[in-house]
């Protein structure tokens, strides 16, 4: 591992969550646009199609990275359920009913659910800083709804769609950190078949139109970036930093749509759809803003994911120091340290 890596852990992981943050971010006008006449859950069928491609594609050998075990079925049968069946699905409707450039935004507020849940489920830390860039966050959503009312009940109930979306994407982010030592693409890809599957399915039971071809491509290409490659940096992501300042960093991504958007000519808003935006980069800015380090033990521990050797925490010799990133079965043993970190995989300790 490099010095700067050991100095300063977020970065590696801060770097794949903005890579993320921007392909999803991107997605979100352009699924307005490419789903305008098609109906939700054909939309995220579509999306979901393309993201399974995106990770059968990207698969990498077993030697290199963890496959996916039987064990882990029910999570990804969860995932796919609320991130690839209800989240798309509330999108997709919402951003029918709604302003793309509020709606963006408004997907700020997934940081803050899968903040939440990941202090409940994994336990990791949350410092003042980071609960107050939490609340600016829910201030600048709120800030939103409030924009929205302006223009009618319809627009905030399309609002209140894309919040539910953003639930569920925060669900399906903390389920997902439990399989972040997988193999990625192969996580992507089985995520993308269920929920492609089970949306399909239902698109045909509730009669939903075929849609035009031009549409149904670019739904599919989105799917391929905006959810498929964006997942897999996802995933990353959270094998290198955690899943709340994963969150916090994809939280970038409605700027990023609400960006484009705006150069696609959405032009409505209002002074409280500017206090909402400037509140949630406060958050952001805040979250990123933290730092942790102190005495730390670990215990040992037995498990499979992609590695090198010459890390602060795999010193076993049962291969090569040179051979690289690679992945197998092997033994932590106990050890008591101090070094600035993050609630990756090896630092899940309680604080």
């Amino acid at each position: 591992m490099e010095v700067g890596a050991r100095r300063w852990p977020a970065l590696q992981g801060g770097l794949l969550a903005l890579a993320a943050a921007v392909l999803f971010g991107v997605s979100t006008p352009l699924v307005q646009r490419f789903g305008s006449a098609v109906g939700s859950l054909t939309t995220a069928a579509l999306l979901y199609a393309g993201a399974a491609f995106t990770g059968a594609t990207l698969r990498r050998p077993v030697e290199k990275e963890a496959r996916v075990r039987r064990r882990d079925a029910s999570r990804l049968a969860l995932m796919a359920l609320f991130g690839a069946a209800i989240g798309p699905v509330a999108l997709a409707w919402g951003l029918q009913q709604t302003s793309g450039t509020s709606a963006s935004l408004m997907l700020t507020l997934e940081a803050v659910f899968t903040a939440v849940l990941a202090r409940l489920w994994y336990h990791e830390t949350l410092d003042r800083r980071v609960i107050l860039a939490m609340a600016l966050l829910t201030l600048g959503g709120s800030a939103l709804v409030l924009d929205r009312s302006q223009a009618g009940s319809s627009q905030v109930l399309g609002l209140l769609a894309v919040l539910v979306a953003t639930a569920a994407w925060g669900v399906d982010n903390t389920l997902s950190r439990a399989l972040a030592e997988r193999d990625p693409g192969q996580v992507v890809m089985l995520k993308g078949v269920i929920g492609a599957s089970a949306t399909a399915v239902l698109a045909i039971v509730f009669g939903e139109p075929v849609p035009q071809f031009w549409s149904a491509l670019g739904l599919l290409a989105v799917g391929v970036t905006g959810y498929g490659l964006s997942l897999r940096f996802y995933l990353l992501a959270q094998r290198a930093f955690g899943a709340a300042r994963t969150g916090s960093v994809f939280a970038f991504a409605p700027f990023v749509g609400a960006a484009l958007a705006f150069l696609l000519g959405e032009r409505s808003g209002s002074m409280w759809m500017l206090a909402g935006a400037v509140l949630m980069v406060s958050g952001i800015a805040l979250h990123l803003a933290e730092t942790h380090s102190h005495e730390h033990e670990h215990e040992p521990i037995e498990h499979e994911h992609a590695h090198s050797h010459d890390d602060l925490h795999h010193g076993h010799h049962d291969h090569p120091v040179g051979t690289g990133a690679h992945s197998h079965v092997h033994r932590h043993e106990p050890i008591r340290h101090a070094h600035p970190h993050v609630p990756d995989e090896h630092h899940l300790h309680r604080h």
